[in-house]
């Protein structure tokens, strides 16, 4: 079976919504994590709560487990940040660079 992580994406520029780090080295850019969600309805939860007056500018995008690392790798993303809870939030982090 395959599958399917839900993102968000901006109708903007293109942007993926992402997660980032703080990073002990000075002059170093910040980790970057891609968002994902198991379900929209999370997705949609947690722009709502956290980010309300900028929801309608991402739009929802399905991205199936094996073409996950070819994202990671085109954006630069250090791995994943999976969101557990949507209204907390609570993510998991997972490196996979």
């Amino acid at each position: 079976m395959i599958q399917f992580w839900c993102v968000a994406r901006s109708r903007t520029d293109g942007q993926y919504l992402v997660a980032r780090s703080e990073n002990s080295e000075p002059g170093k850019p910040p980790d970057r994590y891609l968002l994902v969600f198991k379900e929209h309805a999370d997705l949609l939860g947690y722009l709502n709560r956290h980010a309300p007056d900028l929801a309608a500018q991402f739009a929802m995008e399905s991205i199936a487990q094996s073409n996950l690392s070819a994202v990671l790798s085109r954006w630069s993303y250090q791995g994943i940040g999976l969101v557990e809870d949507p209204w907390l939030p609570i993510v998991s982090f997972t490196v996979m660079a």
